[in-house]
């Protein structure tokens, strides 16, 4: 008897490869397939089953072909469901890039394919602005079942800005007028006909003129942003090359400003509590406070109390007011080397919500009993009054511990400073006995001038001040994540997925190039990454073993959805504990509020109705933030190397690619590029699993984490770039690489098909 598979609209009696069972209907690889694809909501295992009424060994046999179509690389896991390979996921943020032919818009995906197109729909009913070409949005994705058109059709969410087609750059002097350099290495230059109060070394914005026949294109200037040599210029590159808003709006300059200080209220008196905030010496607002003490109960034997109290910055910035709309627009905070682009006013982030000294503030506290072993007992969340007893920058209270004292801290010390340690000492045993990811790469900060140019590049000590409050802070955002599962309160984590099948293979054919082995079979732990890291410490592998473990990992992200946080050894962890610089913990702690029930301010239905919209919005900021901070850095380091063309410097090949390798300058931090058409004479072929490039006569070359010698042979300041020339010889290359033996078998088919060309009629003699 014919019946419809469900989610294709099509009928069938019989199966390739399964068949009826009862009412059950086993479908082929190309059914599941079609399903998942068109019902990427309902693609999970539970949900596959029931839509084909699968039972008992129905069950076990849709299981084992998921897992087949999983290694054939045609589905993979998201979350809870499955998802066709490449397919985009139900939200989804979009470029709208042009129209078709009936004057519907077209979309493509910001991340991911940008082949793949979109139709957007627009119903009638939707509220907000309608899109338009050069717009981004976020959407709602569908499989497109009719198969005419775009893969797939997106309902309009939300649209995210206006992109206009302007090209940012420096105006530059030619012999034809003025030029623009832009500030992408992918853009062309283009003429500029309207200058308007431009001068020759500004950075501005430049609106094309529209298509041009013949030459360069052309077009005005729209947007004047000051001179290229004057302080803060680079980082304003990146704010306007990433779309990053930076100037607050007048309404919501406005409701800053007229905020009151919060009042006592319903709110627990911990003033006299001796919580101290511990930031870096050049911070300017204190979001977090700690205190500790040993716990007095007698059950509890060398255990101890931890305090953390959190800015309130939800008695300040309400669901749905200009302030919130503005913190959600830009996500996050975005921090460059000369300047921070905040996420609330500053009347809010560094006057009502810092936690200053000796001045009472509004905060949410958590309080958490610790046993001596390190696990967590009990805790407890507080909304409280609070007062800083002290504000300490890191390298001063370690010192004080380490018995370097001054006038600030010495009364501190015993009261304070050294239960704070204590503390820690108890809850590092927890943290050893979790076993988190252990990675050893030290992070980089860049010192500047007063004109804003680089002045040196340090590596800042990891001092056990810093692993204290990091540590309390992780802490507290466990708390805050089982407080919320347990009382049943949607909310926002921060998920940090296990690496995928695929890079763990990637990684231990890796590991076998350099005599380590990875276990087949079961998902791995971050234990396991922790013992090969531990087996490579003081090796000559050790730089390169840490870099590769961490391109190992999944990027972590928001999402309403819980899949615990791999890198921490979490089963579930939520961002609490900066409200101030990050929508994520603001969600939080409203979220907290509402549970709790602490006041009227917490959190919406209507933002619980939108948790995977926020989350989306602010994973996209977090990315955003990271990419303009990284070409900001990149920048100004070749700045700073401008004049420096032809001196030789040390290097560490840092990535290896088909078409070259990346180099970093240890000392600088500098990252740049040696073309593989440079490396010699002879041909280089990219060994994936070594991270190197083989030389296909020698057999020599070059590997990730070698050390070597360059040669500064380009500069490119505005787009960040540096090109080098390699002056160190290959390396001799173990033989037993997969590469050494393609490069040798490559080179003997090559000899013998030109041999075989030289004897093939036809073809004439060999010059």
């Amino acid at each position: 008897m014919a019946r419809r598979i469900p989610g294709t609209g099509k009928k069938t009696r019989t199966t390739e490869g399964g068949a009826a069972s009862g009412n059950a209907f086993r479908p082929t690889r190309d059914q599941l397939l079609q399903f998942i694809t068109e019902n990427p909501d309902q693609a999970g295992k539970r949900e596959i089953a029931k839509a084909f009424r699968l039972k008992n060994d129905d069950r076990i046999w849709l299981k084992e072909m998921l897992s087949d179509l999983a290694d054939d690389g045609l589905v993979e896991k998201k979350v809870k469901r499955l998802a066709v390979a490449g397919a985009l996921p139900p939200i989804a943020v979009l470029d709208v890039i042009e129209r078709d032919r009936d004057g519907g818009l077209i979309g493509k995906p910001v991340e991911g394919d940008d082949t793949v197109r979109v139709a957007i729909r627009v119903g009638r009913g939707d509220k907000g602005p309608a899109p338009g070409v050069g717009q981004r949005i976020l959407a709602k994705i569908f499989a497109n079942k009719d198969r005419e058109g775009p893969a797939y059709s997106g309902r309009v969410v939300k649209v995210l800005e206006r992109r206009r087609d302007a090209m940012l750059g420096v105006v530059r002097k030619a012999r034809d007028g003025w030029r623009l350099e832009p500030v992408e290495r992918r853009q062309p230059e283009l003429i500029i006909d309207d200058l308007g109060d431009a001068q020759v070394g500004d950075l501005v914005e430049v609106e094309p003129a529209g298509n041009v026949r013949y030459g360069l294109p052309r077009g005005r200037v729209i947007s004047v942003m000051g001179s290229l040599t004057s302080e803060k210029a680079v980082s304003m590159i990146a704010i306007h090359a990433h779309d990053i808003p930076h100037i607050f709006p007048a309404s919501v300059l406005s409701e800053a400003a007229e905020a009151e200080p919060a009042t006592m209220g319903k709110r627990e008196d911990w003033r006299d509590v001796p919580l101290v905030t511990i930031d870096p010496a050049d911070a300017k607002d204190h979001d977090d406070a700690v205190y500790a003490q040993p716990d007095s109960d007698e059950a509890n034997p060398g255990g101890v109390i931890v305090n953390v109290a959190i800015a309130d910055v939800a008695a300040y910035v309400r669901p749905g007011s200009p302030m919130d709309r503005e913190a959600l627009e830009r996500g996050n905070s975005v921090y460059f080397p000369d300047r921070v682009v905040p996420m609330l006013p500053e009347r809010i982030s560094n006057d009502l919500c810092s936690l200053r000294e000796n001045e009472d503030r509004p905060a949410l506290a958590v309080r958490m009993v610790f046993a001596a072993d390190g696990h967590k007992i009990r805790h407890s969340f507080h909304r409280i009054m609070m007062r800083s007893h002290a504000k300490l920058a890191y390298a001063q209270a370690q010192a004080a511990v380490d018995g370097d004292l001054d006038e600030k801290t010495e009364p501190l010390l015993g009261p304070v400073l050294q239960p704070l340690w204590d503390a820690y000492a108890v809850l590092k045993r927890g943290r050893d006995k979790r076993q988190p990811l252990e990675l050893d790469l030290p992070e980089r900060k860049i010192l500047l001038k007063e004109d804003g140019t680089v002045d040196r590049v340090v590596v800042p000590p990891r001092l056990d001040a810093h692993k204290l409050i990091e540590e309390f802070m992780i802490q507290a955002n466990v708390a805050a994540a089982e407080t919320l599962e347990a009382k049943s309160q949607p909310l926002i984590y921060r998920r940090h997925d296990a690496p995928s099948l695929a890079k763990q293979e990637s990684l231990r054919e890796f590991l076998q190039t350099i005599g380590q082995s990875l276990a087949h079979g079961a998902q791995m732990k971050p234990s396991q990454f922790n013992q090969i890291l531990g087996r490579v410490a003081g090796t000559e592998h050790e730089t390169l073993v840490n870099q590769v473990v961490l391109r190992s990992q999944s990027q972590a992200e928001y999402g309403p959805e819980n899949i615990g946080h791999f890198g921490l050894n979490l089963r579930r962890y939520a961002h609490f504990t900066s409200p101030i610089r990050r929508y994520a913990d603001l969600i939080v702690h409203r979220a907290l509020i509402t549970a709790l029930n602490l006041g009227s301010d917490g959190l919406t239905q209507n933002e619980v109705e939108r948790l995977g919209t926020i989350s989306e919005l602010i994973s996209t900021a977090e990315r955003r933030a990271m990419a303009a901070e990284r070409d900001t850095v990149d920048r100004l380091i070749a700045a700073h190397l401008a004049e420096r063309v032809g001196e030789s410097f040390e290097a560490r090949i840092s990535g290896v690619t088909k078409a070259g390798l990346f180099v970093q300058l240890p000392d600088l931090g500098a990252d740049g590029f040696v073309p593989v058409a440079t490396l010699g004479r002879e041909y280089y072929i990219f060994d994936e699993a070594a991270r190197a490039l083989v030389g296909d006569r020698t057999g020599g070359g070059y590997q990730l984490s070698d050390v070597v010698e360059v040669r500064l042979a380009e500069v490119a300041p505005l787009a960040g770039a540096l090109r080098f020339e390699m002056l160190s010889e290959p390396k001799a290359m173990r033989q037993g690489t997969r590469s050494f033996h393609k490069a040798k078998v490559g080179r003997e088919r090559q000899r013998a098909r030109i041999g075989q060309a030289s004897r093939s009629p036809g073809r004439g003699k060999r010059k």
